[in-house]
């Protein structure tokens, strides 16, 4: 199974960050878009998550598909590049906006690319 299908609507999931003192970071984010199988992009907004992958680019993703038991993915990722405009941020803007609400949608400032370096079941 190619990691993009563990992705189901309803899901929740949780990224890690540290910035480059250590100091760890957790945060509620939505399902990222994949791009491939190899990278993934976030909307993100100008909080700890980002101040931390700007400084310190490894974090870690942890997905819960929707449903009983335990079933979700993590990731091992890196940041690979910020995009401050665009398409993609728009189109993130604009999923957010009809998913969640447009206050949270002009929170989001740049749209993070992430190298996916490894992955992992939820339960191992």
């Amino acid at each position: 199974m190619q990691f993009s299908e563990y992705f189901k609507s309803g899901g929740r999931g949780v990224l890690a960050t540290a910035g480059a003192d250590g100091r760890p970071n957790v945060a509620l984010y939505a399902a990222p878009q994949v791009i491939d199988e190899e990278t993934v992009v976030w909307g993100m907004g100008d909080g700890r998550s980002y101040a931390n992958v700007r400084e310190n680019p490894c974090a870690a993703y942890l997905y819960m598909a929707p449903g009983e038991g335990l079933s979700g993915i993590r990731l091992e990722l890196t940041l690979i590049r910020v995009e401050d405009a665009g398409e993609m941020l728009a189109a993130l803007r604009k999923t957010t906006a009809e998913c969640v609400s447009s206050e949270a949608a002009s929170l989001m400032k740049h749209a993070g690319y992430f190298k996916v370096i490894g992955t992992r079941p939820l339960s191992a």
